[in-house]
């Protein structure tokens, strides 16, 4: 099933772009796990799938229905009652069916959330279900009337990169701007101190003063941050030292105890950091798992499958218990009435339902070639192959590999037989 953009609402979708953050087609492919063929496709008004089509503009604020049409004449498209919300498209809303929970992970990230000054650290690989978990805190925040702002670090320019001034200004900035707050950069920030004082005292003097209830802030995708040495070295500095001024039992510490933080972050953290200055080795750890087998049979339930633990067991063996791949998969089955064996024969394959996302993985290994010598040679091996530190913990944080202490094995056996064929025949 296929949609395209109507002619008439193509500039308002392009316009969409900018307006959400995404400064290129590449960036938003990207942030989708897309190819950026699909992305470019859609906004030239050409057909893409349907589930490609939802998953856009869900990201760009758009409702797919206004915006698109059936390629080919074909009919008006009706998904079943709140299947849409269950497609893989990003972090999934609260509530929602297709949440499946990883118990006592939620709990313990629900009771740490309303302890003073708490500091939760959820790392994972990319598309593995972060976001959707912070989602959940937020909400149960909120029920407790507590402030929350998310930032994404994944849509921070290339430019606010450039020196800590600027990275900790643009920080300040968005968390103003999306708690509706007056701009008072000026009167809080004074350049004959350094810019870790001046951004501890526009939270301290403004920002948390202003609330007058706890504000937890959490920063998505903070791996971002590791290629820039020098600036996450004194951020993550700056956030270990508000999780000590917590702690101090005096004005300020009352004051400070009101930040409640998350971070989120697919890899082990790479850069040299003070073991006194790290904000990874304090607070709450939590390391999200792939589905089990209940889990993966509940996420079927959802989608109206009555499956056996067989069938549960043949989806598990050719993804694992991942959870976008699981949910595409689950997507496919019930929106192109395929059988569970017509999946896998072609999932690895062009013409599979993965197409698009095993080409936005290729794309970048071959644009790190390092990576893709080092990811063959895993996918080639018979048994765990020893990887350096660094290309091990890109490799996990894009999802490819599981580790098992220096070494690593392929994580699904989709990836294994897909990236054999493309990198062999590549070198």
């Amino acid at each position: 099933m296929s949609v395209r953009v109507r002619h008439n609402c193509l500039e308002r979708v392009r316009a969409a772009l900018p307006r959400n953050g995404f400064p290129s087609q590449r960036t938003l492919a990207e942030e989708l796990g897309l190819g950026i063929d699909t992305v470019n496709r859609f906004l030239n008004s050409k057909p893409v799938h349907l589930t490609n089509a939802i998953e856009i503009c869900e990201r760009l604020g758009l409702d797919w229905r206004e915006v698109t049409y059936p390629s080919q004449s074909e009919p008006e498209i009706e998904l079943e009652p709140g299947l849409e919300a269950g497609l893989p498209s990003g972090p999934l809303p609260s509530p929602s069916p297709f949440y499946i929970e990883r118990p006592p992970i939620e709990e313990r990230c629900h009771t740490a959330i309303q302890q003073p000054g708490a500091l939760i650290r959820i790392k994972a690989p990319r598309q593995m279900g972060k976001t959707s978990l912070i989602v959940r805190v937020f909400d149960q925040a909120r029920s407790h009337s507590y402030q929350t702002v998310l930032l994404n670090l994944q849509l921070a320019g290339r430019e606010v990169f450039t020196s800590l001034y600027q990275f900790l200004q643009w920080f300040c900035l968005s968390i103003t701007q999306t708690l509706q707050l007056p701009n008072r950069l000026g009167e809080y920030w004074d350049d004959q101190f350094p810019s870790n004082y001046n951004c501890t005292a526009y939270f301290e003097k403004y920002l948390l003063r202003e609330m007058g209830s706890p504000l937890v802030l959490g920063l998505d995708e903070l791996d971002y941050m590791f290629p820039h040495a020098e600036i996450a070295r004194d951020f993550f500095g700056l956030l270990r030292g508000w999780y000590e001024q917590a702690r101090y039992g005096d004005e300020n510490g009352a004051l400070w105890s009101n930040l409640r933080l998350i971070v989120g972050h697919s890899t082990e953290v790479y850069i040299p950091l003070n073991v006194n200055q790290s904000p990874f080795n304090v607070g709450l750890p939590i390391e999200l798992p792939e589905f089990n087998a209940e889990q993966v049979g509940k996420l079927a339930q959802q989608y109206g499958l009555s499956w056996d633990v067989t069938q549960t067991k043949q989806l598990m063996e050719l993804v694992g218990g991942h959870p976008f791949l699981t949910c595409r998969a689950l997507d496919y089955l019930t929106q192109e009435k395929i059988a569970l064996d017509q999946l896998a024969a072609i999932a690895v394959t062009e013409a599979g339902s993965y197409r698009d996302h095993l080409h936005r993985h290729l794309l970048h290994l071959e644009e790190h070639p390092e990576l893709a010598t080092t990811f063959s040679q895993v996918v080639t091996a018979s048994a765990p192959v020893k990887l350096l530190p660094e290309l091990a913990f890109k490799l996990h944080s894009m999802g490819l590999v599981c580790l098992q202490g220096n070494h690593g094995i392929p994580r699904c056996y989709l990836y294994r037989q897909y990236f054999k064929n493309c990198l062999q025949g590549n070198q």
